[in-house]
């Protein structure tokens, strides 16, 4: 049976307090190392701009772009990822707007709303990109940008996997089952924590898109596509963090989506 925003909802409810506590002790090295440098640099000036983060969490990334100078609201489907975005802005004030709310349905803003929007790592996780998209639209005003990650549906299919060699050494990168969308569920635990075994696994919803699930949803929901980007982990990280290494080599993990609003100025 496929996988519903239900669904989706509870198993990030049960992984919140332990997300939560992991993230904010740097724990999802990929993020601190790698992808959010990277999306950052992908992203325009932000600062002074009313800014929506579509599927927040617990807000991390949302504390970042307001400590850059955005006005920023965040919202998750996760009554309890939102409560610990909740506290972490209580404890922290960053003038931040969190509410619980789907970005698949119309969620409580007016049309036009927002001058951008932005999400990381959130949109695969959902059963209905196109619907996003549309809502996203909706939300934002003409001329104004969406800029979203993901993980790269070209090479993190559902059938992934690394050959290595005598050593042990990541060489080559199988993919198959790309044209596969079919829902499932991933158990995971951030693989760089050393405290990982400590803790249960995190039930992760995936979705498996294809590359034209993601550009004809945004061209079918009325966006301009201004800008692919794959990122590759530079020398410098590769050198800090070998586990980069065959990121850098063999393929990309994730993929930048920028596009526009048509309109505007």
């Amino acid at each position: 049976m496929p996988i519903d925003e239900d669904e989706v909802r509870k198993a990030w409810d049960r992984n919140a307090d332990l997300w939560a506590d992991r993230v904010r002790a740097g724990m999802d090295l990929y993020r601190e190392a790698f992808n959010n440098p990277s999306f950052l640099a992908a992203l325009p000036d932000l600062t002074g701009r009313d800014v929506i983060d579509l599927g927040c969490g617990e807000g991390t990334n949302t504390r970042l772009l307001a400590r850059r100078g955005a006005r920023m609201t965040g919202i998750d489907l996760s009554p309890q990822m939102i409560a610990a975005a909740h506290a972490e802005e209580k404890r922290e004030p960053l003038g931040i707007a969190y509410d619980v709310a789907s970005y698949t349905t119309r969620t409580p803003f007016p049309d036009g709303r927002f001058d951008a929007a932005v999400s990381t790592m959130a949109l695969m996780d959902s059963p209905d990109f196109p619907a996003a998209a549309r809502e996203t639209f909706r939300l934002l005003k003409p001329g104004a940008p969406f800029i979203f990650s993901v993980l790269h549906p070209c090479f993190v299919t559902p059938g992934i996997r690394w050959l290595k060699d005598a050593e042990g050494r990541d060489t080559e990168l199988v993919v198959s089952r790309y044209f596969d969308e079919g829902s499932f569920v991933e158990r995971w635990r951030f693989s760089k924590d050393p405290e990982a075994e400590l803790f249960e696994k995190f039930e992760v919803p995936r979705f498996p898109r294809r590359l034209e699930t993601y550009v004809n949803g945004l061209i079918d929901a009325g966006f301009r596509i201004t800008r692919l980007t794959e990122p590759r982990p530079t020398e410098e990280m590769a050198a800090a963090h070998p586990w980069l290494a065959r990121w850098r080599e063999h393929a990309a993990i994730f993929l930048y989506i920028a596009a526009e609003k048509p309109g505007g100025a």
